[in-house]
């Protein structure tokens, strides 16, 4: 998720008071209004893609994930349209984001993205089915149906007495466990009848005889893999960024080594553009470079779990991995950028942000045992203790009572020197 966007460069591509204009736009070759898109704000990013005649190409031409996060930057109900724009694949990518809470599907987000699936219409929604994990859609009618009946079946007397509340054939009977989504899930089962028998004929079998903690583990065994496939680590490979080192003894690498898997791509993330990371990348120019750094993005992602979903958080994190990288450029080798790129092409973003991490956490321990006595000092006190420690921004020049990452060595040496002053 990662490319240095120049603000010069993009300055020329708008026109009178910043507005792109749409004809303009449309003359554009696919390359171009794809460089465009990715230097424009999301919701104009959004306006864009509707606007010109090639908006669905042009949808389905981004990555997954650069859809996803301008979906999540502009908001579900302004920003639907997207949907009937991209493809079943990037939807695909989509559900896997938002309907899991770290290895369990959460029910109201399945429903909520039923029914905007179904709000995009009919041949989006049959569009998407044969995209969708088959254990992913009985896990979630089983949460919602009880079935009876079957092909061949001769029905017990308690089910041929029961009150079912609907039957597509008169083979399989439904009953609705809760009123409130009967409409939902009567809609969307009406729409599988008629379109895909076969698929309907899968579904009632196995809301019939699966269980449900197995269908959970298969879908999600099916999702871990498809994100492995996009750059996306394991759990377990993810939280060793987090793992600490001595900065002490830290030596930079003499030699550089591939440290990404194939399927990472390089998509634009915001660095603060005068920052050192952001000049070193630009002086670089590698690609390699930026795969690898999306690759530490995802890492953290993953490991922040539930995070995946939303925005702000993903924001959070994505500052919080230049930051610690920026720590421990500028501990290494001050603010100097030809230093800092010659520590880039030897050594792995991975341990510099182990390093940046790691000088973090060395502050937080200093306030272990520093106590408050006025609010700022407990607010400031509270931040550098949550577990991804964090920058009181009472401490900034502007003084606005809140928090944000720390963004690089200045920011350790002033929480430094405000525990100094609090320990007399």
């Amino acid at each position: 998720m990662t490319k240095v966007i120049d603000p010069k460069k993009a300055e020329l591509t708008l026109i009178r008071g910043g507005r792109t204009d749409a004809r303009e736009f449309a003359r554009l070759s696919l390359p171009d209004k794809i460089s465009r898109l990715r230097e424009s704000p999301a919701k104009k990013r959004l306006d864009l893609l509707i606007g010109d005649p090639e908006g669905e190409r042009l949808a389905q031409a981004l990555q997954p994930q650069e859809l996803y996060l301008t979906f999540k930057e502009i908001g579900a109900v302004d920003a639907l349209e997207l949907l009937m724009l991209a493809s079943p694949e990037q939807l695909e990518f989509f559900l896997d984001m938002e309907l899991w809470e770290r290895d369990s599907v959460s029910q109201a987000k399945a429903l909520e993205w039923l029914g905007y699936l179904l709000e995009a219409g009919e041949e989006k929604m049959v569009g998407q089915l044969p995209q969708m994990d088959l254990e992913l859609l009985i896990l979630v009618l089983f949460r919602e149906i009880a079935v009876g009946g079957g092909v061949g079946e001769l029905l017990p007397d308690e089910e041929r007495t029961a009150d079912w509340d609907h039957s597509f054939d008169n083979l399989y009977f439904i009953t609705f466990k809760n009123p409130k989504h009967a409409r939902l899930i009567g809609t969307f089962l009406d729409i599988v009848f008629r379109r895909d028998r076969q698929l309907y004929q899968a579904l009632m079998e196995g809301v019939k005889n699966e269980v449900e903690s197995e269908l959970e583990e298969e879908a999600y065994a099916f999702r871990t893999g498809r994100l492995a496939d996009l750059g996306f680590p394991s759990r377990e490979e993810a939280v060793s960024i987090y793992f600490r080192i001595d900065p002490g003894s830290f030596v930079p690498a003499s030699e550089k080594k591939h440290l990404y898997p194939g399927g990472v791509e390089s998509l634009p993330v915001p660095l603060r553009y005068d920052s050192l990371l952001a000049r070193t990348l630009r002086r670089l120019d590698s690609e390699e470079l930026l795969l690898e750094l999306n690759y530490l993005i995802n890492n953290a992602l993953v490991a922040e779990e539930t995070q995946l979903a939303d925005g702000e958080a993903m924001q959070g994190v994505m500052e919080r991995v230049s930051g610690y990288i920026i720590i421990a450029l500028e501990f290494l080798g001050g603010d100097d950028e030809a230093k800092a790129a010659d520590i880039l092409e030897r050594e792995s973003f991975k341990r510099l942000f182990q390093l940046g991490n790691s000088i973090v956490q060395g502050v937080k321990k200093k306030a272990e045992h520093q106590s408050a006595a006025d609010y700022p000092t407990g607010k400031a006190l509270n931040g550098i203790r949550e577990a991804h420690p964090r920058f009181y921004r009472g401490l900034d020049p502007d003084g606005i009572d809140g928090y944000r990452e720390f963004a690089g060595m200045g920011d350790v040496r002033k929480f430094e020197e405000f525990l100094e002053r609090l320990g007399g």
